[in-house]
Parts: structure tokens; sequence; C-alpha cells
């Protein structure tokens, strides 16, 4: 700002200099009596003075009253704030901001295409890593916060405490049965108990437990049984293999009893959960317990601890596992980005329509913005603002004025000679 000032000042006295320069030498000029040179000198000062003098009244009406006479349409930018500030904001709204603008600048910027070059770059994601990493690690000490955890702790017990758990749970289960989908629940039970099965695992503990079935129920029987682990062992893998045949038959038979007695199960679990009101009470009462259970509470809040004391030591390392999965994360979304021509233009047109649906609303909201803020200012203050903005080429036009008058002056007198 000073340095503005310093030009200004220096403008406006060689400005002036030239106006009084002029004058000077149209005073000597007529002392002479218009004889030769003098008469010319006299022509050209005189010329130069009006020039210097309607520029320099032209210049300073801009700003305020020349001389501090309130002469009608002076002080233009002092009295005409409010209509300039409305007038800039509609200018920049309509011709800077319009939607057809925007979009034509959009499209030829091609946002995508510069998007996907940018992430690409492994500096750039592991710069946008490490910001995001440093945020991640300074907003964990706000958490530590007291009142912030009781607001959270107390935000939650009464989202948990409004919450219809039997009810979502109906819901939830209602629309899993929605076009039979419930019925891929049980096949992927089936398909696990029937692996299992298969193991020799799951084959030994049949065994036994036949083994210890027979034991108990038939003593005499078991005594004179050969070989009792082969035995118990054949019987352990043959069960399992009529249990898996039965269970491939399940599998295989859209309409099999044991899918009709499940789907009739889950019906009527789903209508229990939503009027039975003895179930709905019991659901509400595990909820309740386990809401108000100490124990699971400091379990959970230990956890959380566990958590929060691993993430702060990781994203303060300068080594971090986590900024390097998101710097990985973020070049990788560049390569995606890049080779996918239809992504790029799927992005693209989501940028297009957000300034269609929004950017009128934005363009009016920073035309009020700059409006307002300037009908806020100070006259004086901002008269003063555009002065050493402007101010300094101003003086050049009175410069201009003086010699450009000056040389007019020549002319005229030129032609006065030659009509004369």
């Amino acid at each position: 700002m000073e340095n503005r000032k310093r030009i200004l000042v220096r403008n406006k006295r060689v400005a002036t200099g030239l106006m009084i320069g002029a004058a000077i030498l149209f005073v000597v000029a007529r002392t002479r009596h218009d004889h030769g040179i003098w008469e010319w000198l006299a022509a050209f000062a005189e010329a130069a003075m009006v020039g210097a003098l309607a520029d320099w009244f032209a210049v300073v009406a801009l700003f305020r009253h020349p001389m501090g006479i309130p002469i009608p349409h002076t002080a233009i930018i002092k009295n005409k704030k409010d209509v300039i500030a409305r007038n800039l904001a509609l200018f920049i709204r309509e011709k800077f901001l319009a939607a057809d603008t925007l979009i034509a600048k959009l499209r030829g910027y091609n946002p995508a295409e510069h998007l996907a070059v940018y992430l690409m770059s492994q500096k750039n994601a592991a710069a946008l890593a490490k910001g995001l990493t440093r945020v991640c690690a300074d907003s964990l000490h706000f958490f530590d916060d007291e009142r912030l955890q009781r607001l959270l702790r107390s935000a939650l017990s009464n989202r948990i405490e409004n919450f219809d758990l039997a009810g979502s749970a109906g819901t939830l289960l209602e629309t899993l049965r929605s076009d039979n989908r419930h019925q891929i629940v049980l096949d992927d039970l089936l398909n696990r108990l029937a692996g299992w099965l298969a193991t020799p695992e799951a084959q030994s503990k049949l065994a036994g437990a036949i083994d210890a079935l027979c034991s108990k129920e038939y003593p005499l029987l078991v005594a004179f049984i050969p070989n009792r682990e082969q035995f118990s062992k054949g019987a352990g893998e043959k069960v399992a293999a009529r249990i898996n045949a039965f269970l491939q038959e399940v599998n295989t038979d859209p309409g099999h009893e044991i899918r009709q007695k499940f789907d009739n199960a889950v019906t009527n679990f789903v209508t229990r959960l939503k009027s039975d009101e003895l179930l709905r009470s019991k659901v509400e009462a595990i909820k309740h317990e386990a809401l108000h259970n100490q124990a699971i509470a400091d379990y959970a809040l230990s956890i959380g601890h566990d958590l929060k004391s691993w993430l702060s030591s990781d994203l303060q390392h300068p080594q971090s596992k986590v900024q390097e999965k998101i710097a990985a994360a973020v070049a990788g979304l560049g390569t995606t980005l890049s080779n996918n021509q239809g992504l790029k233009e799927s992005l693209n047109e989501q940028l297009e329509s957000l300034v269609i649906r929004y950017g009128d609303r934005a363009r009016t909201a920073i035309a009020g913005h700059i409006s307002g803020t300037m009908q806020q200012w100070e006259s004086d203050d901002y008269t003063n603002e555009i002065e050493l903005s402007i101010g300094s080429d101003l003086q050049f036009i009175r410069m201009n004025g003086t010699l450009v008058g000056g040389m007019i002056g020549l002319l005229l007198h030129a032609i006065s000679l030659l009509l004369t």
C-alpha cells in the first residue's frame, strides 16, 4: 500500500508540474508579444493549460469535489458507491459466473482427466495422504475432551434407548424374506455344514459321539463288537455321508419340506417380532441389559482406547501404515480414473450437473456478498482504495492531456496562419 501511495504522489507531482510549466511558459510567451517562435510557444502553452486543467478536473471529479466545491456530477465514485457495488456484482454474476460460461470452461478444462493425472503422481498421492493423516492425528486429541465424550455417550445412549430393535430386526428379516432371499441364508448354512461334515475332524467327533452313545445305552452290545475304534470310525463316516446326502437333497429341491418349515419359521418369527409383545419385551430387555452392562461398556471403552492409541502412534510415525494405505488408495483411484473413460465422462457430467443445479444459487450468493461488502465500506476508505488502485494510471491522462493539448494548440495556430 505504501508503494502504491508513493507512486501515486510522484505521478501527481509530475502531472501538476507539467500543468504549472505550461502556465509559466504561457506567461513568458505572452510577455514577448507573440513575436516569432514565442507566438508558437504561446499557442502551445495556452492549449496545454486548457488540456491539463480539463483532465485535472475530470480525474479529480471521479474521486472528490474539485477544490471542495460540490459541483454536480463530481465525486462520482464516492457518491455512486452503492450503484457501483450493485453493477459490479451483477456484472460478475452474469458474465463471469453464468452457467453457460462455467460449463464451457469446465468442458475445456476436462477436470476428470486433470484429477486422474494429479492423483496418479506418487508425490501428490503422498502429499494428500500426509495431509489427511495429519488432520486425523490432530482430530484424535479432540476426542479426549471429557465434555465431548459425555455428549457422545449421552447421544449414543439415547439413540440406542429409542431404537426399536425388535421391529428393526423384523423389518430386516422381512426384507431378506422377499423373493425368497432368506433361502440363500439357509443354502449357505447347509453348505457350510456339509463342508464341515466332510472333514476328518467332524467325522472323528461323530465317531467319538457314536462310541460314547453305544457305551452308555448298549454296554452289553458294545462288549461283543470287535475292533470298536474301526467300527466307530466307519459309523461316523456313514452318518456324515448320510447327512450330506440329505443336505444335498434339500439343496436341490426348492420345495423341500425343510425349506417350507424354514420359511414358516422365519415368517412366524417376523410376525412375532412385530406384534408379540412378550417377545418384543424380551428383546428390549436384552438390549437394555447390554446397554447398561458395565462390563460390556468397559470392554468397548478399552477397545476404543486401544484403537485410538494404535492409530495415534501409527499416524505420527514417519513410516505410517495408514498413510501408506491412503497414498496407495489415492494413486489407485487415479489409475482407475485414467484407464476408465466412462468413469471420467461420468465424473465430468456430474460436475456439470452440480454447476447447473447449484450454480445459480452460488453465483447469486457471491454477487450478494460482493455487493454487500462493498456497500458496508466507509465511503472515504472505499474512494481512497480505488484511487490507490487506478489513480497512478489516471495521472498519465493528465500528463498526456497537457502534451496532446499543446500539440493541438500548435496545429490550430498553424491552421489559423494559413487561413489569414
